[in-house]
């Protein structure tokens, strides 16, 4: 089992966001606990209104809203009493158990989870201290409640993050294969609320992977000049298809102004995921020969970031925006700083070019060089094989005992 624990300042949207799915038919509320009325007698406005109760007894508080979500191996298939049973020994093991809680099993991923939705503060206006909770209570819980189950283990898993590494669940959208409205629908209601981008084009370099689109018009447009927003739904070239449908038009108005105020609420949150996205970098460059910013995309994809190439109409690189899936938070390049902007990388792929020419040059220098010597040294081995093999030279001298006189020849007639 895998925990995933996030805060936020709006309960409202949270539980937008789950009763949406609900609405969609691929998620279900299981449980409700700690509210003075049984669950199939709540209505939204009084799941609502027990949070916002607590919340206003510590108006100190800003981040009193979270969202919890408990992630199973594909493989396990658990019945809803014992999920229930599951999330209630979470939450009483992470401090939560007096707090009222909801509980929703979702059904749109390839893996069965659920979702706590909770506040911190409790009765007497206390808040319930976050700090270093996914350390030192969510851990210990999982590992307990994993044991006390019988579930999959998340320890010693190639990667303990597979639920929530890659890109979200929710397919690509296809034009006419579903009804418009609510393709879209299924995924901004992700997006929106589960990534920080602090920028309309960081928002889209993320909706464009899904097909999805976030346009403003033209500044001539009455859409611009009203501060309207307009979703569409792009086709496998890129390119608007169908009619653009207003942001007014969904269930959680995903307006301008409500982008704005995630732009600046978003911009303060990832601050502090920039290193992992930086250090992702340096790394793919100091481990490999990386000579294209394409080649540096294909590394990056094994740390679950995904580059955005933006390029002008002749081809050429002006932009990058890196998508991290693992903290969901989105960067435009020059914002990491000069060296991870696309003028940056292209430099640096160029010096990997440069450093490895000058590398295989001095290779071959060297290679010529020791085979120069190779040959002397062959040289030297084969005269000195020469002399050591070949035949004495034989010497005429013989002592005198040895020598055999010479028979005078006679010679008839004389």
């Amino acid at each position: 089992m895998v925990a995933v624990i996030k805060t936020s300042r709006s309960i409202n949207n949270i539980l937008n966001y789950n009763e949406n799915k609900v609405k969609q038919g691929v998620a279900e509320c299981i449980s409700a606990v700690n509210y003075p009325l049984e669950l199939d007698k709540l209505s939204f406005t009084q799941k609502l209104n027990r949070f916002l109760k607590l919340s206003s007894l510590n108006e100190n508080t800003k981040r009193n809203s979270v969202h919890i979500s408990l992630n199973f191996d594909p493989s396990e298939n658990h019945s809803k009493e014992k999920l229930i049973e599951i999330a209630d020994t979470y939450m009483e093991n992470i401090g939560f158990g007096k707090q009222p809680y909801l509980v929703y099993q979702h059904h749109d991923a390839g893996h069965p989870h659920l979702h706590l939705v909770t506040n911190n503060i409790q009765r007497d206006g206390k808040r319930i201290d976050l700090h270093l909770i996914g350390v030192k209570k969510s851990e210990p819980a999982r590992k307990k409640i994993e044991e006390l189950f019988g579930l999959v283990k998340a320890e010693g898993r190639k990667q303990k993050e597979d639920f929530f590494l890659k890109p979200i669940n929710v397919g690509r959208v296809q034009y006419g294969k579903a009804e418009s409205r609510k393709a879209i629908n299924s995924v901004l209601n992700k997006i929106l609320f589960d990534y920080k981008y602090s920028s309309l084009p960081e928002l889209n370099a993320v909706l464009n992977l899904y097909n999805v689109h976030a346009d403003r018009g033209s500044e001539e447009s009455r859409v611009f000049k009203n501060n309207g927003l307009l979703y569409k739904i792009l086709d496998q070239n890129s390119k608007p298809i169908g009619v653009p449908i207003k942001a007014s038009e969904f269930y959680s108005r995903p307006t301008l102004k409500f982008l704005e105020g995630k732009f600046k609420t978003n911009e303060a949150e990832k601050e502090s995921c920039k290193k992992y996205v930086k250090n992702a970098i340096k790394l793919a460059f100091s481990r490999e020969n990386i000579f294209s910013p394409e080649k540096l995309s294909k590394i990056l994809e094994k740390e679950s970031i995904n580059i955005i190439f933006r390029k002008s109409i002749k081809g050429q690189l002006y932009g990058l925006t890196y998508i991290d899936h693992k903290t969901r938070s989105v960067f435009n390049g020059s914002s990491l700083g000069k060296e991870f902007s696309a003028k940056g990388i292209q430099e640096r792929c160029a010096i990997s070019i440069l450093a490895f020419e000058r590398k295989h040059q001095n290779s071959i220098s060297t290679n010529s060089h020791n085979f120069q010597n190779l040959e002397s040294k062959e040289y030297v081995k084969e005269n000195l094989g020469d002399i050591l093999l070949r035949g004495e030279q034989i010497n005429d001298y013989v002592s005198k005992q040895f020598k055999q006189k010479k028979k005078k020849r006679v010679y008839k007639g004389i």
